[in-house]
């Protein structure tokens, strides 16, 4: 069974090959700020925004393609319960950075497999991480090692490369944190193809 991918990280996309699960990436083109910000307005939390995007993407891509299950997938930093969304900048990289040096914040990864432009399942995982006491210096050193594009796609941290090093530690599933939560699609996978 292949299936799509409604997201163009390459990570999902290694995670799925990685997993020996075959897919298409199809772009859902949903406008994330819109859709953040419309939803932060209502009151929704980060798990309810996180859970709200990957349905939609889902869903956009779904309709267009009829009998095909299509998986949608977000995730979100939540510290104190406020999002804390992808920079726009370096700058802002860094900002973010500060903010969650020293401190317990979680990330949040969703799911969602849509069918004939109906969500057929969804899951959410949540991750704790604590992040080092870091140094103003230590923080931009990291910062120098990534590409300004990789930074502003996916996020102030990369633990499948260099951003392991901002953590005391890390509680839950390597695979969610960078994205999708994989046992648990491969579950349901062997769900549908029975």
């Amino acid at each position: 069974m292949r299936i799509i991918l409604a997201s163009k990280s390459g990570v999902r996309k290694k995670i799925l090959d990685d997993n020996n699960i075959e897919s298409d990436v199809i772009v859902s083109n949903v406008d994330e700020d819109e859709v953040k910000a419309s939803l932060q307005a209502e009151g929704a939390t980060p798990l309810i925004i996180s859970k709200n995007l990957a349905e939609i993407k889902s869903v956009k891509v779904s309709n267009k393609n009829p009998d095909r299950f299509v998986l949608g997938a977000d995730s979100v930093i939540s510290l104190d319960n406020e999002l804390i969304n992808k920079p726009k900048s370096r700058e802002e990289a860094f900002k973010i950075l500060k903010k969650l040096n020293n401190s317990k914040h979680y990330l949040i990864s969703s799911v969602c497999f849509s069918k004939n432009g109906a969500m057929t399942w969804n899951h959410t995982d949540t991750s704790e991480l604590k992040m080092k006491n870091l140094t103003n210096e230590q923080i931009l050193k990291y910062l120098d090692k990534i590409e300004t594009s990789t930074l502003l796609s996916y996020g102030v941290y990369q633990i499948e490369n260099d951003g392991l090093e901002l953590f005391e530690y890390i509680k839950g599933d390597q695979n969610s944190i960078m994205g999708l939560p994989i046992r648990d699609i491969i579950n349901y996978i062997k769900l549908i193809k029975k």
